[in-house]
């Protein structure tokens, strides 16, 4: 679902529940006033709803207890949409002065048919980026000027016949579902998946296109590459392993359809010969890279008995390997440490998220679904801390005098660790830094429009692309 309809699905919800006691103060002739019949609740023990959840509580045994952080290093090439294939970057150098250097517009930003999703990457001295109607740019990395841009983005009339090839799909526009994908760069290529059901790898220094291979259903998942193989993962839990070097198909595997997802370009992870591919359904798989065939799985769900949203299953941020440990967290409140060979938990958490954790010397990052920012042990995860990002930021909005009023909470994209800030972005339009070892704020940026994605890292500085198709240099 796009954002409007999700937007317009919670309000929907709003009204219901507002309906309840607030409508009736507004209904004429009396009905529903003051004297009308009310309904009384029984007499008896009430107890909170929110007690059913399990909660995060610090460790005892870790209170007031410091922990390890890794100096930073220099990002040398942010060639993955999650710095590398294994999506694991520590801790890097990057803008020390946190100050925006250069803005610039590379193309469509989201809208209701389409939407900004992909996550930054850069290599060989180029930021490379995709918009919203599937047009990549390659943006210079030192002052911003644009190098070269390709459309992905298929003709009109050929995507129609296409659509009408498929069954169910008869009728549809480019313009409704081509959205999504993302880039990756290896081997002197770009390679781009796209909602308009391709993978396409172009030149990285021309833009020229070297190859273009069709599939059969959207991509909404950035790509990854490693090796001599690039991987995806399409809207129905499909994985792909295409060659680099001609497109051609090695091998696909295909999990449990799920239509229910979050709006995120997630991707897979790879380490050695393993794949790890996070599905919507709520299943990390883990692959033979060479094959296809499966290693483990395991499923990242946990129904909730207070938010029918926890049906939604989806493992939207990106698997992280790290030390031969798999970190991930899924959207209905499950977050795993697994062991890359044997596929066993070494532990689990009740944090529903929808972003990739950051492990980083002693302990694991974590920004749930609510906005909470969580630092457990690496080892054992026991919780250190955990502090509310949103302090002070929650707002009402909306509303019809005075009534069906919204809370409205920012969404939080990251964290990266860089120059010993711990940086985010958020729905707000802010890029903010927080201490590391405390979780309070530190310093913040304001970006001039919302921002979903992550910010990637490279040579120095911080690269942020808003929901408006914004470019931002950080140095």
């Amino acid at each position: 679902m796009n954002r409007v309809l999700k937007v317009a699905l919670l309000c929907g919800l709003a009204v219901t529940v507002a309906s309840c006691g607030t409508v009736r103060k507004v209904l004429p002739f009396g009905l529903g006033g003051r004297d009308a019949p009310q309904a009384t609740a029984t007499e008896g023990q009430r107890v909170s709803v929110l007690e059913f959840e399990q909660q995060l509580a610090p460790s005892a045994a870790l209170s007031g207890r410091d922990f390890f952080l890794p100096g930073p290093q220099p990002a040398t090439s942010w060639n993955q949409p999650g710095g590398n294939a294994e999506n694991a970057v520590e801790h890097v150098v990057a803008a020390p002065d946190f100050a925006i250097a250069w803005r610039r517009d590379i193309g469509a930003g989201s809208a209701n048919t389409r939407q900004v999703m992909a996550p930054v990457v850069a290599d060989n001295g180029r930021v490379f980026v995709l918009d919203g109607e599937a047009t990549v740019t390659a943006v210079d990395a030192g002052s911003g000027d644009v190098a070269w841009k390709v459309s992905v983005k298929p003709d009109e009339k050929e995507f129609r016949r296409s659509m009408f090839s498929l069954p169910g799909l008869g009728g549809g526009s480019s313009t409704g579902g081509g959205f999504g994908g993302g880039v990756a760069v290896g081997g002197g290529k770009v390679f781009i998946s796209s909602g308009y059901r391709t993978v396409t790898a172009v030149d990285q220094a021309t833009g020229a296109v070297v190859w273009t291979t069709p599939v059969d259903v959207p991509i909404h998942g950035a790509p990854t590459v490693s090796g001599s193989r690039v991987y995806v993962v399409d809207v129905e839990n499909q994985m792909f392993a295409f060659d680099v070097n001609t497109g051609q198909q090695v091998w696909a595997y295909r999990g449990i359809p799920e239509p229910a997802r979050i709006m995120r370009a997630s991707s897979p992870a790879v380490t050695g010969e393993t794949v790890i591919a996070p599905f919507s359904s709520g299943e990390l798989v883990a692959l033979r890279a060479s094959t296809g065939q499966p290693v483990w799985q395991q499923v990242l769900s946990r129904t909730s008995r207070t938010s029918a949203l926890s049906e939604i299953r989806d493992i939207a941020g990106r698997p992280v390997v790290s030390r031969g440990i798999v970190y991930a967290i899924g959207h209905s409140g499950l977050m795993s440490a697994i062991d890359v060979r044997t596929g066993q938990p070494k532990w689990q958490l009740p944090i529903a998220g929808v972003n990739a954790p950051l492990p980083t010397g002693d302990v694991v990052y974590i920004v749930s679904k609510a906005g909470e920012l969580t630092v457990v042990n690496r080892e054992t995860g026991q919780v250190y801390w955990t502090r509310d990002l949103n302090e002070g930021r929650v707002r009402q909005e909306g509303g019809f005098f005075g009534f069906f009023d919204r809370t409205v909470r920012p969404v939080w994209s990251g964290p990266l660790l860089a120059s010993n800030r711990l940086v985010l972005t958020n729905s707000d339009g802010e890029l903010v830094a927080f201490d590391p070892k405390t979780g309070l704020q530190t310093a913040s940026v304001r970006l001039g429009g919302p921002a979903f994605i992550a910010p990637a890292a490279y040579n120095g500085a911080l690269y942020v692309l808003t929901d408006r198709g914004q470019l931002i240099s950080i140095r």
